[in-house]
């Protein structure tokens, strides 16, 4: 490691989402009583542009905070507001924060965002955008989706589907496109402006079938056109495939992790790009670590990947049941910085040396 931080939260957390100023906020989703959210400042070390040497303050700081009723599952800033999105259990509904002025230290409830199918639905994946409005992305089945003009809670889009597969992620890929993600690995186009055209469907190979997946996006190479942009799957099974927004149905490459065994639930499942190194993603959700691939070496074999790193700092913490990291994010800026979090409570800031030859 170049530099390891680490913050002890009370009680455990499935997600890190990255507000405005490099803050950081983290939610917990415990299933009774209530859930904090919270905005932490990150130490020093992470907040300038130039690694630097020794630092004395080496902790996070809660800046503010609020509790919620029920279990926080997905976190959101809003782009050019100083809302909140969060959704959970037991409904697919969405909550709307407001993180307070600097005078206060709470972030509280503003609203709920209803959904025209919420009874009895999952809890609803979004997404956030700020290309005309202060817009949201729901939904919980490809059935549901939908988006709501944040402030003024108008609904601006509804998705045509007859199908009801439940969704395990879903993205903006511009201002009138947006990519879906079923469980069964199933991706989806959408269009805008097309409110009642059909959804643009790419399915998984049959061979794996019956495991549940995620999805991460990530840039394009640098100098490509605006509309190339990597789609990476992960399944439960540990199985990876890469795709472009362009040709849903193509397989670019694949690839198997190095997991300890295959996760049935995958709750926690989860899978992401780099924002600054070309080609590395990092994969999480099976055990106590995070590990991280540079996919150009793949092909299409779909045989075990190497990882040119892999994080083990939460698989040792704390006594009973070993850990396991609830959810993982890249720094902004930072090109080998991941956050990560834990079933234990535990949040840790990493930066790796980088190996010789690879990103």
């Amino acid at each position: 490691y170049r530099l390891l931080h680490t913050f002890e939260l009370q009680a455990p957390t499935r997600l890190i989402e990255w507000a405005p100023g490099n803050r950081v906020c983290v939610a917990g989703y415990g299933q009774s009583g209530r859930n904090e959210i919270l905005q932490l400042l990150p130490p020093p070390t992470l907040q300038v542009k130039e690694t630097q040497g020794l630092c004395p303050e080496r902790d996070f700081k809660v800046e503010c905070g609020g509790f919620s009723n029920r279990p926080v599952y997905s976190l959101k800033h809003v782009p050019g507001t100083s809302l909140l999105v969060t959704s959970g259990p037991p409904d697919s509904s969405v909550q709307v924060w407001q993180v307070s002025a600097e005078d206060s230290d709470v972030i509280k409830p503003l609203s709920a965002i209803p959904t025209e199918k919420g009874a009895g639905q999952p809890w609803a994946k979004i997404a956030t955008a700020s290309a005309r409005a202060p817009w949201v992305l729901h939904g919980s089945r490809l059935d549901s989706v939908q988006i709501t003009e944040v402030e003024s809670r108008k609904n601006v889009y509804m998705a045509a589907s007859r199908s009801s597969e439940e969704l395990s992620g879903l993205a903006f890929l511009d201002c009138d496109t947006l990519l879906l993600c079923c469980a069964t690995g199933q991706l989806c186009l959408a269009d805008v402006r097309q409110p009642q055209g059909p959804l643009e469907a790419a399915s998984v190979p049959s061979a794996l079938c019956g495991e549940r997946w995620c999805m991460g996006l990530g840039r394009g190479p640098q100098g490509s056109d605006s509309s190339s942009q990597p789609v990476v799957r992960l399944s439960s099974g540990g199985h990876l495939t890469l795709t472009d927004v362009r040709k849903l149905s193509e397989c670019l490459a694949s690839a198997k992790c190095q997991v300890p065994s295959p996760r049935s639930g995958a709750e926690f499942l989860c899978v992401s790009w780099a924002p600054a190194l070309e080609g590395c993603l990092a994969v999480s959700g099976f055990d106590g670590t995070v590990h991280v691939y540079d996919v150009r070496s793949w092909d299409g074999s779909g045989r075990e990947a190497e990882p040119i790193f892999v994080h083990k700092g939460h698989a040792f913490g704390g006594d009973g049941d070993p850990p396991v990291v609830t959810a993982h994010t890249w720094h902004p800026q930072k090109p080998r910085t991941v956050l990560s979090a834990a079933s234990d409570g535990s949040l840790h800031v990493w930066d790796w040396v980088q190996p010789c030859g690879s990103c």
